[in-house]
């Protein structure tokens, strides 16, 4: 968020039961501003994005394709820390309920 201004910092907590990847405001609150429902969806890493500048995203960006086919691009903190969030993610939506 703090280089492409509309892109908005995010806490992301990871579920299984239900599958789902709730997002809430970094600067608190309980409840969450959305969820991604992760069953069946498919997520990738992004290596190029679109109507970006190479400076914007570092290469550490990741793709999640919900099964109704909506598009959620994330950055994480690091290219180690994009393939955890990858790994987890694709785990959960195999298994998740």
């Amino acid at each position: 968020g703090h280089r492409r201004k509309n892109w908005k910092v995010r806490k992301f907590v990871l579920r299984d039961d239900p599958a789902y990847l709730h997002y809430y405001d970094p600067a608190g609150g309980e409840e969450p501003l959305g969820a991604i429902h992760l069953r069946g969806c498919v997520v990738t890493a992004v290596e190029d994005m679109p109507d970006t500048k190479k400076y914007d995203v570092d290469n550490i960006l990741f793709e999640i394709i919900t099964a109704n086919e909506v598009h959620y691009y994330l950055q994480a903190a690091s290219s180690t820390e994009r393939t955890e969030w990858i790994k987890a993610i694709q785990s959960v939506a195999r298994t998740g309920k």
